[in-house]
């Protein structure tokens, strides 16, 4: 019979038969278990009393939740300043020594997910099984920080330098064959053999069978590297590491410093560092946007998850009408998820292309060892291409993916409509088109909402969910629910010229577009803003985009709104529509493009095109500075989203900033166009826009904004980060 050790809202400890005590992670407050303050103190608690009670022979870790423990508790944290980051480090490492200086052995049963904090616990003790269904991991570089509560040393120590660094610097969560390869944990286990498992092995430490002395000297010792090799293996990983996490991501190179500083240093002495260098880091403004996009994407899932939660039938069966590249990526990814899809076109060339696409994208993951061949065969069995309507008759909801042209597109909505059931939904993937005209023709236009993926479907996360003046909640809930269903993270808007993404981002390739004409190096600003951030610069991603397809979103937006998106018929990018420069797709835009070895489009320089773009005569240059550049190309972005806030086109910052985030690429470390904007300040940002006034009002900050600084407000309050 057990006897309780302890007892609290968090945790409990209870004592078995043979001296075995069991401390049980099960928080009765929330679904999941993490360290937040409760935690800490009831774990410093139940320490002592396991420290202090007589006849426990050894410790066994249980989790009463489906996860163990998902690590820290980000929102409190994200309250600290540093001495207050540092102080929880000082606190954590106090509790997770204590448990590692135990006088008996201790093992950590991990039933599921054991991540940053939680990790960090099971690394504290001396042995550690792990089930099939688990993933362990220590992914905060990914949120700006790093390990702060001992993974920084005892994980070198554990599974050697080298390895400790990419599971650091990466912030990957690790699967049970490759935990168990880097020796990590002792053992993968069946879920139902995980506890007596764990039982029969702490007996054998109890036993004297299994030396955990020896474990524990090992981890609260130096790195048992002499000098020359911890140089070596030092700089190699830093080089390793800073080629791919790149100058905006200080965290994965700081936690490289920290662990080579600390290797020289028993347990103690390195974990004094570890907390000094955790506050440091936790309030770099890569961090506080790195966490902000961690509570923004929790707070998009929280929503769409909601608005979901109101369907009474998920949608089984689907139809996307246009194949080619996007018909047939959005088929592929419909397959991919296990829905049934039917894939419908006019021409045989079509459905051959998207089934090209859909084949490439499995044979890319056969290829990489994710699917076998039989799945892959699975997979592309549920496509179904066809050139009849009538194959479309029992879906129940249809995706609209033909040319982005409103009169074609009215005509085979209105077409399909009539051989849909009653009950399906229909949805466009237009990327500009007002949903509330295309939904003009329709019999039930309550039933119709606007489904925007974006290129590359299989890669993009954000799929813009589009209201019309007519559509109704349900029909709004059943999409959202059925893109959470393709793994995808919806965001809903209302309608409008370019909807939230495009209506954003084309402000800025008209500043991009303006900067050319007056006398701007394409190749400066992309190099500027590439340097910025951005993952490619705007000149590249029209070239990627296509300059045709870019040109014909710029017709829309300027009828949309022709007081501050009228654009030029003989403006540079109009120039290089008409001369038929469209960008990768036929091997020049602004760049011109040849295959490489491995097939793909690679970028060069040619030098012709300067003439074309000053339209026969060579555009007096003009010099520019990287913060002039910087300024007309974000400062259109920002005014305008920030109209779609105050008009009620997008619902609130967060789900703004992740919009563009997932959809166009806005740099991840400074948090979306929100976060940015308070991370400056408004005041530093109508400031900025001040010398730009008189080009025009995409320059001029709203007057919202503009109170907004006056009084020293911001988008985010101060609970949001």
């Amino acid at each position: 019979m057990n006897a309780p050790l302890y007892e609290g809202q968090t945790l409990a400890v209870t004592l078995g038969d043979g001296g075995v005590a069991e401390l049980c992670f099960d928080n009765q407050a929330d679904s999941v278990n993490k360290f937040n303050q409760q935690t800490v103190k009831e774990l410093a608690d139940a320490l002592q009393a396991l420290k202090s009670a007589a006849n426990v022979k050894g410790l066994l870790v249980t989790s009463g939740k489906s996860v163990f423990i998902v690590g820290a508790d980000i929102m409190e944290l994200s309250q600290l300043d540093a001495d207050g980051l540092s102080a929880v480090s000082k606190q954590n490492n106090a509790n997770f020594s204590a448990l590692e200086d135990l006088p008996f052995p201790t093992l950590v049963a991990i039933n599921g997910f054991a991540l940053g904090g939680g990790f960090e616990f099971s690394l504290g003790c001396d042995f550690r099984v792990m089930s099939t269904e688990a993933q362990v991991g220590l992914p905060e570089t990914k949120l700006g920080i790093i390990p702060g509560w001992g993974g920084t040393v005892r994980l070198p120590r554990l599974i050697g330098f080298d390895n400790a660094v990419e599971w650091i610097a990466s912030g990957s969560h690790k699967r049970p064959p490759q935990a168990l390869k880097d020796g990590a944990v002792d053992a993968v286990l069946a879920p139902e053999q995980l506890r007596d498992e764990a039982l029969k092995m702490l007996q054998r430490a109890i036993d004297g069978e299994l030396d955990y002395h020896g474990r524990r000297k090992r981890k609260t010792s130096r790195l048992q590297l002499n000098a020359v090799e911890l140089q070596l293996a030092a700089t190699t990983c830093r080089a390793l590491v800073a080629a791919k996490a790149g100058k905006h991501y200080p965290a994965p190179l700081l936690a490289v410093d920290l662990m080579t500083k600390a290797a020289s240093l028993d347990r103690d002495g390195a974990l004094v560092e570890e907390s000094k260098a955790f506050g440091k880091i936790g309030t770099t403004p890569q961090c506080r946007a790195m966490i902000g996009l961690f509570l923004n994407d929790q707070y998009l899932g929280k929503v769409a998850k909601k608005l979901a939660k109101g369907v009474d039938k998920p949608v089984t069966s689907a139809g996307v009408l246009g194949a080619g590249i996007m018909g047939g990526g959005i088929s592929y990814q419909h397959a991919l998820k296990g829905v049934p899809v039917v894939m419908k076109d006019i021409a045989q060339p079509a459905l051959d292309l998207g089934l090209s696409e859909a084949n490439k994208l499995v044979n890319k993951r056969v290829a990489k060892g994710r699917l076998t061949p039989l799945k892959a065969g699975e997979i592309l069995s549920r496509i179904n291409p066809t050139l009849h309507d009538v194959e479309l008759s029992g879906v129940d909801l249809v995706v609209e993916a033909v040319v982005e042209n409103p009169k074609v597109k009215k005509q085979v909505l209105a077409d399909v409509e009539q051989v849909i059931g009653s009950d399906a939904i229909l949805a466009s993937n237009t990327s500009t088109i007002s949903i509330t005209g295309l939904a003009e023709g329709l019999q039930r236009p309550e039933q119709f909402c606007g489904m925007h993926f974006f290129n590359p479907v299989h890669a993009m996360p954000l799929v813009e969910i589009i209201r019309g003046e007519k559509t109704a909640d349900t029909t709004v809930a059943k999409a959202v629910s059925h893109a959470l269903a393709l793994g995808k993270k919806p965001v809903v808007v209302n309608d409008c010229p370019g909807f939230l993404v495009n209506r954003v981002l084309f402000p800025s390739v008209l500043g991009f577009d303006a900067l050319l004409q007056a006398g701007a190096d394409f190749q400066q600003v992309d190099r500027v803003l590439e340097k910025w951030g951005w993952p490619m610069g705007p000149a590249y991603l029209m070239d990627v985009v296509g300059v045709d397809i870019a040109v014909h979103a710029l017709a829309v937006m300027s009828k949309g709104f022709p007081d501050r998106m009228a654009s030029s018929e003989h403006s540079p990018l109009q120039r290089l529509f008409a001369a038929k420069r469209l960008g990768q797709k036929n091997g020049a835009g602004f760049y011109r493009y040849e295959a490489d070895k491995k097939g793909k489009p690679k970028k060069l320089v040619d030098e012709s095109v300067y003439e074309l773009l000053g339209g026969g005569q060579p555009i007096e240059p003009h010099s520019f500075s990287d913060e002039e550049i910087i300024a007309r190309f974000m400062v259109p972005m920002c005014t305008e989203m920030a109209r779609c806030l105050e008009e009620g086109i997008v619902s609130s910052p967060s789900e703004a900033d992740m919009a563009l985030i997932y959809g166009v690429g806005f740099p991840p470390f400074r948090g979306g166009v929100f976060r940015w904007l308070d991370e400056i300040g408004l005041d530093t940002f109508c400031a900025m826009a001040e010398p730009l006034a008189e080009l025009g009002p995409l320059y001029q900050p709203t007057d919202a904004m503009r109170a907004m600084a006056n009084n020293s407000k911001t988008y985010y309050s101060a609970k949001e980060i």
